[in-house]
């Protein structure tokens, strides 16, 4: 049997081990939070109260108080076996960081005490200086802090040696400005809800008091056998396989997706889910996604700041659990070529304080003034920051799948449904439009029920779909932190409601009544902005040509996207709104440009590594053997692919050898040089993959990779 045989039959032997409980969800959920149900047992009243109104309402919290909390907080961690505490930020690496202090100090006697005081909870100084601050700090500037976050709660992580308290906290320069994604997303959390309750007081609802955002993102990954992930020195590197011809079987028989999960996935899973329960994660959704080996897992609605945290939580999760079961979770956007990609859909809405949804029709569209109002003003923000949408999910990663009839296109447009665009269509053209009696659909058999008939179908293509009640932003990278494109859609959402309110405002002064004012107002809107709106083929080259005659912005790749984020309409927008400076974005702006250089740097160098280390020996291997047949129409082609492999690969060792200064120049070097010949030494491999010897080919194949589980 070959090394590969072997390692296959190594992979596809797995049998479950112990369960991994008995306990109830409903018991497990929120064990390891220090959430509303400790506070209120362990905290005294007025420290308790003061503490929802922060969580509720964002008022500040006495400093008096943050010893009582952190009092209560360390008794809880330590009676749960927790030794250490850790500020939990996130960075603008797009991942999550945490520097561990003991809650024990020596006392003088040999013996120590655990102590941890408001101060340590409310402020840390990890060293600032190696995290990416596109120029706001200078690497010999080291200070930075850590804020905390009372509105997130606090939570243990397990390890098999122990337990570590981790307290939310946001990131901020010696100089005050934002370091991380947090800071800009609760800035734009308070700047929706500014505007969201000024609109609802002038729309007759003067009880609300704040809105929030709310979200609910669905997460699609790779599940792969750990013996194949070793194996590949691209995977381990770059999170993607940088070569890999593609597998007879892909998904054309759509017999994966919504398929019975196999049982060692299903026990990760579950695994997984019951991890995440005990971290107060509402997880609600599992299945199969298009592609083998490929999953999704989804939690339900909640805030948005809360939804975020989570969503770091769940990656970390995920990856951590997944090696319990000798698997290994990819969350790269596209790490097997031809075969789909990975993305977050990122379903987005606004809720008062009293619970209700604004996104919500109720019962007909076109009777719901307040909600027609809300959907109006997500149109004219997406229309209007179209570019900078599509900058928020940009990266390396993003470029090989989005518009890859897998993925929404990088042309952002919404779609609305039949009903809905109806109404909005009426109302711009100054009618009323009456919507068509309930239908209902009959299955053709008395054993199954009629179900009610939607007033439109779903449209798969739309990065921008609303989907009932809701906003679903698909087009987000499946290794994403949600919090850059929540941030910017709260921003632009707040900008467009304020704008509305002030024709509103406007027409109202001039003698309309409110709903006379909001259906002008939303029917001139609609009239300016609906060329954003689209329910057609996003894939098709028709709507790609039908785009650019709208005025449509079509930013294919990373370096075209990214200086939507320093336009001058991004920067008065978000300037205004208080939520990042000038200066700060254009910190993001030269971060995210690095990030996507250095990325492809680094695929490169290993790409062009592999192939001069690994697979060229087994061609010429594989070459020797040949010529040592006789057969000469064999040797011809296996020598000629050879040498085109090794010009490619000289090729790509000196265009990456040397790049042209500046980034905005380099960026675009490295997507039109630096990538095309890496694409030329993927072509000669993978065509010598399917001739080489197979014991030879040091590389597992995609057809091992995909489908032994």
């Amino acid at each position: 049997m070959t090394k590969m045989r072997l390692a296959n039959v190594t992979a596809a032997q797995w049998s479950a081990g112990a369960p991994i409980g008995e306990d109830e969800p409903a018991n497990v959920f929120g064990a390891n939070v220090f959430g509303q149900n400790e506070q209120r047992a362990r905290l005294p009243k007025q420290v308790f109260r003061a503490l929802q109104r922060t969580i509720e309402r964002s008022e500040s919290l006495d400093p008096a108080l943050a010893d009582v909390v952190a009092a209560a907080m360390k008794d809880w961690a330590l009676e749960r076996g927790a030794t250490h505490y850790t500020h939990w930020f996130q960075p603008l690496t797009g991942f999550t960081a945490e520097k561990h202090d003991s809650f024990y100090a020596p006392i003088g006697d040999g013996t120590a005490i655990a102590a941890f005081s408001g101060g340590e909870l409310v402020q840390g100084e990890p060293d600032a200086s190696s995290f990416p601050t596109g120029g706001v700090r200078a690497t010999f500037e080291a200070r930075g802090y850590t804020a905390w976050d009372p509105t997130s709660p606090a939570f243990l992580l397990e390890n098999p040696n122990g337990t570590f308290l981790c307290i939310p906290t946001a990131f901020t320069s010696w100089t005050g400005e934002a370091l991380d994604h947090k800071i800009p997303l609760l800035r734009s959390i308070e700047a929706l809800s500014k505007s969201a309750v000024h609109a609802l007081h002038l729309l007759g609802d003067t009880h609300v008091e704040r809105v929030t955002t709310t979200m609910g993102p669905e997460q699609e990954y790779f599940l792969i056998d750990k013996t194949y992930y070793y194996q590949r020195p691209d995977l381990i590197t770059t999170g993607r396989t940088l070569f890999g011809a593609k597998p007879p079987k892909g998904h054309e028989l759509d017999d994966h997706y919504f398929g019975s999960i196999p049982e060692r996935i299903l026990a990760c899973m579950m695994d997984t889910e019951r991890e995440l329960l005990k971290l107060g994660v509402p997880i609600k959704t599992r299945h199969n996604e298009v592609a083998p080996a490929q999953y999704e897992i989804a939690p339900i609605f909640e805030n948005t700041n809360v939804g975020v945290d989570h969503q770091q939580l769940l990656m970390t999760v995920l990856k951590n659990v997944a090696h319990r079961y000798d698997l290994v979770a990819l969350l790269h956007e596209k790490p097997f070529a031809g075969v789909n990609g990975s993305g977050k859909h990122n379903n987005w809405s606004m809720s008062t304080d009293g619970g209700e949804n604004l996104l919500d029709p109720g019962d007909t569209p076109e009777e719901n003034l307040q909600f027609l109002f809300f959907a109006a003003a997500v149109v004219k923000a997406v229309d209007t920051h179209q570019g900078l949408l599509r900058a928020s999910v940009a990266s390396a990663g993003q470029d090989h799948r989005l518009g890859a009839n897998e993925a929404p296109p990088a042309i952002i447009s919404i779609f609305l449904g039949a009903e809905l665009e109806n109404v909005f269509t009426a109302l711009a053209e100054g009618r009323v439009y009456v919507s068509p009696a309930g239908e209902f659909m009959g299955l053709g058999s008395p054993a199954l029920p009629t179900l009610p008939k939607d007033t439109g179908d779903r449209n798969r293509t739309s990065p921008f779909a609303f989907t009932g009640n809701k906003f679903e932003f698909r087009a987000l990278g499946s290794n994403m932190s949600p919090a850059l494109p929540n941030t910017v859609l709260n921003t632009i959402v707040a900008e467009a409601i304020d704008s509305l309110v002030e024709d509103v405002e406007a027409a109202v002064d001039a003698g309309k009544t409110v709903p006379e004012a909001i259906s002008a107002v939303v029917g001139a809107n609609y009239r300016e902005h609906g060329r954003i709106v689209f329910a057609g083929d996003g894939y098709s080259e028709e709507w790609h040509a039908e785009a650019d005659t709208r005025g449509l912005l079509n930013l294919r790749t990373t370096p075209e996207a990214l200086p939507e984020l320093i336009s001058e309409q991004t920067l008065s927008t978000f300037s205004n709104y208080g939520v990042l400076s000038e200066r700060e974005l254009h910190s993001r702006f030269d971060v995210f440009l690095e990030q996507y250089i250095v990325n492809i740097n680094i695929e490169a160098e290993t790409a062009a590594d592999i192939a001069s280390t690994m697979l060229l020996p087994a061609a010429l291997r594989y070459l020797r053997l040949v010529q040592e047949t006789g057969v000469s129409v064999l040797e011809g082609e296996i020598r000629d692919l050879v040498n085109k492999f090794v010009d490619a690969i000289n090729t790509l060792r000196g265009v990456n050898a040397v790049h042209p200064d500046g980034t905005d120049v380099e960026a675009i070097y490295m997507r039109d040089r630096v990538l095309t010949t890496m694409a030329e030494v993927r072509e000669y491999a993978d065509a010598l993959e399917r001739i080489v010897a197979d014991d030879l080919w040091p590389l597992p194949k995609y057809a091992e990779i995909l489908f032994i589980k």
